[in-house]
C-alpha cells in the first residue's frame, strides 16, 4: 500500500464513521434557508468532483488536466499520509467534543450553547480545520494542478460555511453569546492572531 492509497482509505473510513455517526445528534430546531447554504455548498461539491480526476489518473485511469507536478519520495508521503491522519483525527476531537449539538449543515439544535472546549479552544471551526489539512496532505500527495484547485474550492467552501455559521448562530443565540468567544479565538487557524 501506498501512501496516498493508505491515505484515500482512511478519508473513505473516515466519511463512512462520520455519515454513521449522524444519528447521534439533536433535533434541529433552526437552519438558514438553503439558498443561503447554496453558497458554500456549491464550491465545496466543486472541490470534492476536482479531487476525482487525480485521484483516478494516480489509480492508472488517464484523466484530462490530472498531470502530476512531481512524485513524492515515500518518506515524504508517509510524512503526508500521518499529516492526514492528524487532521481527520481533530476533526472527530471536534465532533466528541461538541456531542450531540453536531450537524452536517448550519443549523440551531434543540438547547444550542456555543462550546469553547477541546479542539474549540484553539479554533473557531476545528472540523473544518482539520478538514483541510486532510484534503491539502492528500493534494500534496497528488501534486496534480486540479486537486490544487479543488483544495481551493473546498477552502473557500469552508470559509463560506464558517462565516454563514457565524452569523447564523449569533443571530438565533444573540450576538453577545458568541462575540467574547469569537474575539479570543481565531477562525481555522490555530494561534493565528485574532483582531480585537
Amino acid at each position: 500500500m501506498t501512501p496516498l492509497s493508505a491515505s484515500v482509505v482512511a478519508i473513505g473510513l473516515w466519511a463512512l464513521s462520520w455519515f454513521l455517526a449522524a444519528i447521534w445528534s439533536r433535533r434541529t430546531a433552526a437552519r438558514p434557508p438553503l439558498m443561503d447554504q447554496a453558497a458554500y455548498l456549491i464550491p465545496t461539491a466543486l472541490g470534492g468532483a476536482l479531487m476525482i480526476g487525480p485521484m483516478e489518473a494516480r489509480a492508472g485511469l488517464y484523466v484530462s488536466g490530472a498531470r502530476m507536478l512531481w512524485q513524492s519520495p515515500g518518506v515524504v508521503g508517509w510524512a503526508l499520509f500521518g499529516a492526514c491522519i492528524a487532521g481527520l483525527a481533530f476533526t472527530w476531537w471536534a465532533r466528541l467534543t461538541l456531542g450531540s449539538l453536531w450537524s452536517g449543515t448550519v443549523q440551531r439544535k434543540e438547547a444550542h450553547a456555543i462550546v469553547e472546549s477541546g479542539p474549540y479552544r484553539l479554533v473557531r471551526h476545528p472540523i473544518y480545520t482539520g478538514l483541510l489539512a486532510a484534503f491539502a496532505s492528500l493534494t500534496l500527495q497528488l501534486a496534480a494542478p486540479l486537486a490544487f484547485l479543488g483544495l481551493a474550492f473546498f477552502a473557500l467552501g469552508f470559509f463560506l460555511k464558517a462565516r454563514l455559521e457565524e452569523r447564523f448562530l449569533m443571530s438565533e443565540l444573540g450576538e453577545s453569546a458568541y462575540a467574547d468567544y469569537r474575539r479570543r479565538t481565531p477562525m481555522l487557524v490555530p494561534f493565528w492572531p485574532v483582531r480585537g
